[in-house]
């Protein structure tokens, strides 16, 4: 066993997060380092270094390096893209800045335009045309005077996406062979590799979204791949993509737009994961860091996907995991505006300066200051004691930004912000929840993440929900779901069919495609034949429905099977199903996955229990002191009553009062609501 360590690594906005498995032992431990915004891949480098120092193995020894990503979504969200130009269809060069026109505040009467990564002149009409079946209407010409148009905007990346190119894709990849020809170094995104569907909007946002992301996403893997000699360290690399599967390093620079929730896709597939192992097969797995808060739901063990998402009101038409962000996290700064209402986020103190309590130079109250300030963290202890809080600092801030504005005690002000904050974090699972019909009493709240431990009981509280499950290394959870992911490459056809007989032959000749390019795919990625998968599903809707439902179709062709779980669906979702009307196709889609060796873990045992300290901590309006557990001395089944404090190197958990918490078997802290 010469490599017997594999690594999964997030890196966030605020902290690098590890988990390091050594086969040797079936050990996972975890580790966290800050974040180097400039250039992650330094960070990460620093934390993988950490962690062989701190747990004793080499660089050498690291076989496989698992990571997750924002590098994709912050070039979006900070404009930080490169320089792009659009070919499209002759008469369609605006649909791009046309979008759908749909009005999102609809009383507003100055709304802010939907974004446009690429300026009018910078979008180029092709002469050509095809049907909607693929056959030609325009022939593909005048290429030569288009090339030198195209030289002179010197783009820095180029996208092409043809009317109805998901039917035929051979005008587009013409095209794409003159574009190389003509600018030899300059990335070529193509419509009918990145997203193959219909909705001409969608495809194109998407593709120029690619477009604009290679030419940064290639450079961070450049950085990377240099990285990797350093003093032995070799492993074979893989990224996260957005769907929660993995991808090789060619892949993610061709198709980086996948990328785009690649972090937060780590802790909805670790959710997953848990909802087995913790028997609890409804989940809502809410992950608070530094920054920002995400809610993904598990139902019946599986994570939902969709097959389009959103990246700051942009849309991307690839399948993604379901879930829903704001910006409320640890990081997120507390402000109080002139008519005196305090608010919470969406700016972030971020990696640096921070919080104030860090001192790192931050100047602005944010929830982890408040929660500072009310004496939940340990100023010795906070990342196991790699960081001293500076707790005079953060009650100063809060008393002047805060508690100074609104006329409030220092303690009541940090109360009001965390109150604030709390009511927000409900309101997205509340959300998420009941837009499929689902009661969020029928749930358990999987809280993770940095600061996730702090206001997950009172959350809870908000949305009636009676347990609370805190899984182990909660701090580093989306690492851990990366650690036990496989490779997953998505492939769609879209075929307007009719559910019923007469399309069988259509369907089943779209369906041997798919599965002959699945396994070409699965062939690229040196996948051995038994460890081999392709799973199918379906968009679907009623006639007349502009919108579809994404449905498993683990049984295809048989089309009864299939009919039933959308008509299932769709009355969950829109509470009627009409199984008398006619269901339509939309487009069929396949997921090669290739299973990556999966070590077993170790369950460490339970020490015997151990007598807690105390704490003085703000709670019913006092000061009082509150019993403070380490979480490596709870014992199995030793009840701990809030008010209470949980502590583990890398997060803090609050069992606020009216709750009571147990170690589970599987090392999962589970708090439930006492009658």
């Amino acid at each position: 066993m010469n490599q017997p360590v594999r690594i999964a690594v997030d890196i966030g906005g605020t902290f690098t997060d590890l988990q390091i498995l050594d086969a040797r032992n079936g050990r996972v431990q975890a580790h966290k380092t800050p974040t180097t915004p400039a250039d992650p891949s330094e960070g990460l480098m620093t934390g993988v270094r950490e962690a062989a120092s701190r747990f004793g193995f080499s660089l050498s020894e690291v076989g496989m390096l698992l990571h997750g990503t924002t590098i994709a979504t912050n070039a979006v969200l900070e404009r930080k893209l490169a320089r792009g130009v659009l070919l499209t269809t002759a008469g369609f060069e605006d649909v791009l800045e046309i979008t759908r026109h749909v009005r999102r505040e609809l009383y507003r009467l100055d709304p802010d335009p939907f974004p446009c990564l690429i300026e009018r002149d910078r979008r180029l009409g092709v002469t050509e045309r095809l049907r909607a079946d693929g056959s030609v209407e325009i022939p593909l010409s005048g290429l030569d005077g288009l090339m030198e148009r195209l030289r002179a905007l010197e783009p820095e990346a180029v996208a092409i996406g043809l009317l109805h190119a998901y039917a035929n894709p051979a005008h587009e990849e013409a095209l794409a062979e003159a574009v190389r020809a003509a600018l030899l170094s300059v990335p070529v995104s193509l419509s009918s590799e990145v997203s193959p569907e219909i909705r001409e909007y969608e495809r194109l946002s998407t593709t120029v979204l690619n477009a604009v992301l290679m030419p940064v996403v290639q450079n961070y893997l450049n950085r990377l791949k240099a990285r990797l000699g350093e003093g032995g360290f070799a492993p074979r690399l893989f990224l996260v993509q957005s769907n929660g599967g993995m991808c090789s390093l060619d892949r993610a620079a061709e198709q980086p737009a996948r990328l785009l929730l690649s972090g937060p896709s780590g802790g909805a597939m670790a959710a997953e994961r848990l909802s087995r192992r913790l028997a609890r097969p409804n989940l809502v797995a809410v992950d608070m860091g530094g920054t920002s808060f995400d809610v993904s739901v598990v139902q019946d063990h599986r994570i939902g996907l969709v097959t389009q998402g959103e990246v700051d009101r942009l849309p991307v038409r690839l399948p993604m995991v379901e879930m829903r962000t704001i910006g409320s996290g640890g990081g997120s700064i507390a402000a109080v505006d002139a008519g005196g209402r305090l608010s919470v986020g969406p700016r972030s103190a971020g990696a640096r300066p921070g919080p104030v309590c860090y001192g790192r130079g931050g100047t602005e109250p944010t929830v982890s200051d408040a929660n500072a300030v009310l004496g939940r963290f340990d100023p010795d202890f906070f990342l196991g004691g790699a960081m001293r809080l500076e707790l005079d600092a953060a009650r100063e801030v809060m008393a002047a930004r805060v508690g100074g504005k609104l006329g409030l005690s220092t303690e009541a002000a940090a109360e009001g912000v965390l109150r604030v904050t709390n009511t927000q974090l409900a309101a997205a699972v509340r959300l998420s929840l009941f837009e499929k019909g689902l009661d969020p009493r029928d749930f358990a709240l999987l809280s993770f993440g940095g600061a996730g431990g702090l206001h997950a009981c009172e959350v809870a509280d908000e949305l009636g929900m009676t347990e609370v499950v805190f899984p182990r290394e909660p701090g580093t959870l989306s690492a851990y779901g990366i650690m036990f992911a496989d490779l997953v490459q998505d492939i769609a056809r879209s075929r307007l069919l009719p559910l019923e007989e007469a399309s069988l032959p259509a369907i089943e000749e779209t369906l041997a495609a798919l599965h002959v390019d699945a396994q070409a795919r699965l062939d690229a990625d040196a996948i051995q034949p038994d460890q081999r998968a392709v799973e199918i599903a379906a968009d679907l809707r009623y006639r007349g429905q502009a919108f579809e439902l994404l449905i498993p179709w683990p049984e295809a062709p048989a089309l009864a099977p299939l009919l039933a779980r959308f008509h299932e669906t769709h009355r969950a979702r829109f509470s009627y199903a009409d199984e008398s009307e006619r269901v339509e196709l939309v487009t069929l889609r396949a997921s090669a996955i290739g299973r990556l060796p999966k070590p077993e873990e170790s369950r460490d045992t339970p020490p015997g229990a151990s007598a807690p300290g105390t704490r003085r901590l703000w709670t019913g309006g006092d000061w009082r002191e509150v019993p403070v557990h380490l979480r490596e001395a709870l014992a199995e089944g030793v009840a701990v009553k809030g008010p209470a404090i949980i502590e583990e190197a890398f997060a803090t958990h609050w069992i606020a009062p009216g709750w009571t918490a147990t170690l589970d078997p599987e090392g999962a802290v589970i708090a439930r609501r006492t009658p």
